[in-house]
């Protein structure tokens, strides 16, 4: 789940102009399985309220107590599965990091890797009720995505004793990012030296999606969580260091979100809600 206030992949975002990053804001939700819901509602400057320690979308919210961050969700499916989604999810870190990293040289773009080690707890109502790993970042940014790249893919890997994430990315340029950190769980963040990159099956829409690997290991793409034809995110098996990890990976194809045809088959999943 991810909460935006100037909601990057927001058609309604697009069209306006982006001007305003608080009158398009949301709580987007994504559940896997036969009865997997999407929930992506784009809601105006009225339904954003922001505290110390408090984000309010709507009727979902996102608080950080002090040791966990609960999410209270309360939103509609989109098409096809138009449904309640409601429940809680409870993130607790194992440490949180004190690291910010700018993704492009001016630092118009910045990742914060909050929490790359944590628990998760998710009570969604029968069927989407689970514990396990769980990470918590964000990302800041002052100019459109496709305005300062072409294409990013992103993974994070959990070993034995430490988290691994690799973010590489085309940006508009022609320039690259090949960074690589690993977490520890004290909450240490060191940059590491990326493995090679290895290719993987593209998605149902073509989209591109490699990642990192040991030198001759060949990564598996598991479970698809979301796939788009600009975005694939799911659960990819990859070697480090000689240690088997299955983690999440997401893929980004900029020039393609950037194609005029695709904000009005967006706004399809993605209603506004005033």
């Amino acid at each position: 789940m991810i909460g935006f206030i100037g909601s990057v992949f927001s058609p309604w975002y697009g069209w306006s102009g982006r001007g305003d990053p608080a009158n398009n804001c949301c709580i987007n939700v994504v559940t896997s399985g036969l009865d997997g819901k999407f929930t992506m509602t784009d809601r105006g400057r009225a339904a954003l309220t922001q505290t110390r320690d408090t984000l309010t979308v709507g009727p979902s919210r996102m608080h950080w107590t002090g040791t966990e961050m609960v999410i209270d969700v309360n939103e509609w499916g989109a098409l096809p599965h138009v449904a309640p989604l409601r429940g809680q999810i409870v993130l607790t870190p194992q440490a949180v990091t004190q690291t910010e990293v700018a993704l492009t040289p001016d630092g118009r773009h910045m990742w914060r890797p909050f929490a790359p080690i944590s628990r998760i707890d998710v009570d969604l109502g029968p069927g989407t009720r689970w514990s396990g790993h769980g990470y918590f970042d964000a990302n800041f940014g002052e100019r459109p995505l496709e305005q300062d790249f072409r294409f990013w893919t992103w993974g994070r890997y959990p070993l034995r004793d430490r988290t691994v994430c690799f973010y590489d990315a085309t940006r508009a340029d022609g320039s690259t990012l090949a960074l690589g950190v690993q977490i520890d769980r004290v909450g240490g963040v060191q940059e590491i030296v990326p493995p090679p990159m290895a290719g993987l099956r593209r998605n149902i829409w073509g989209v591109k999606r490699e990642t990192r690997a040991d030198a001759g290991v060949t990564p598996r793409t598991g479970m698809s969580l979301l796939q788009a034809p600009f975005y694939a995110r799911g659960l990819v098996e990859t070697q480090i260091d000689g240690e088997r990890s299955v983690g999440m990976h997401e893929a980004l194809d900029l020039w393609r979100f950037d194609q005029p045809l695709l904000k009005p088959m967006l706004a399809v999943r993605v209603p506004r809600w005033t």
